[in-house]
């Protein structure tokens, strides 16, 4: 058997898809099935609450799809192979957990599509660079990146910086909204561990902190009326569940919510 691409495992209530082929893990149409098994694999994981989803090694979170693969592909292949990664970033993104991409290096193409297709991105301090160079390549951010990245900065911006091809620092990624937050090098991934785990029970109503990220991912690209309808009904499940009533209790009975994700 061929060697698994990206690995899974769960920690702390805590989800770690990693995607494995250092040193640039770059993505082949091979680790993008990988990939895509493990969300499907974190979504229905009732011990995972949340996902973290980081790089192999510590020079590339991911250099994006494999550029060698693509030179030597059919443009039917290139198509179906964007087709399936677009496929694969948007179950990750509806999936009704909260998602943070650990960027613990450079994180360009393909690689900066698949970080903003997670709900937060944590970077690790340091020289590493971003951004969408593809047209460096004659073609664009096919992943998703043209969409997800006007959704974050604007289209001005997004244009600007997928016209150059630029790389740019994570300073000026977080500065631009790209980048959540910005962690030092030393115990990175400790940190974003820490980070990650007050989403999770008992520290939080897990299934709450879904459903809200469900409702934002969603309700942001349906008409308003729409998006309020998605909220009731979202909140019409949490009422059902044991957390709110453990939420509303123990407010009532002024101790700490102990929260179970059910």
């Amino acid at each position: 058997m061929s060697k698994k691409l990206v690995n899974y495992r769960t920690e702390r209530g805590v989800a770690i898809i990693e995607m494995d082929d250092p040193p640039a893990n770059t993505y082949t149409h091979e680790m993008m099935r990988d990939l895509d098994e493990a969300i499907l694999a974190a979504r229905f994981d009732v011990n995972a609450h949340v996902i973290v989803l980081t790089g192999k090694g510590d020079k590339f979170f991911s250099a994006g799809a494999n550029i060698k693969m693509l030179a030597s592909v059919t443009p039917e292949f290139k198509y179906y192979f964007c087709l399936h990664a677009n496929e694969t970033l948007s179950r990750l993104e509806q999936t009704p957990k909260l998602t943070i991409a650990a960027i613990n290096g450079n994180c360009v193409g393909g690689g900066l599509e698949i970080a903003m297709a997670c709900d937060l991105r944590i970077a690790r301090k340091g020289d590493s660079k971003c951004g969408l160079p593809e047209v460096s390549l004659g073609v664009l951010p096919g992943t998703g990146g043209t969409q997800r990245l006007v959704r974050i900065v604007g289209k001005a911006r997004a244009i600007e910086l997928m016209v150059s091809g630029r790389l740019f620092g994570f300073d000026e990624a977080h500065q631009l909204g790209i980048v959540t937050f910005i962690y030092e090098s030393d115990g990175f991934m400790t940190k974003v561990m820490d980070y990650a785990t007050q989403f999770t029970p008992p520290n939080k109503a897990s299934l709450a902190v879904g459903r809200i990220k469900r409702s934002v991912q969603s309700g942001a690209e349906i008409p308003f009326e729409s998006a309020l309808t998605l909220e009731r009904e979202l909140q019409q499940q949490l009422f059902k569940s044991s957390d709110a009533k453990e939420g509303l209790t123990s407010y009532v009975e002024k101790r700490q919510a102990a929260f179970t994700g059910k």
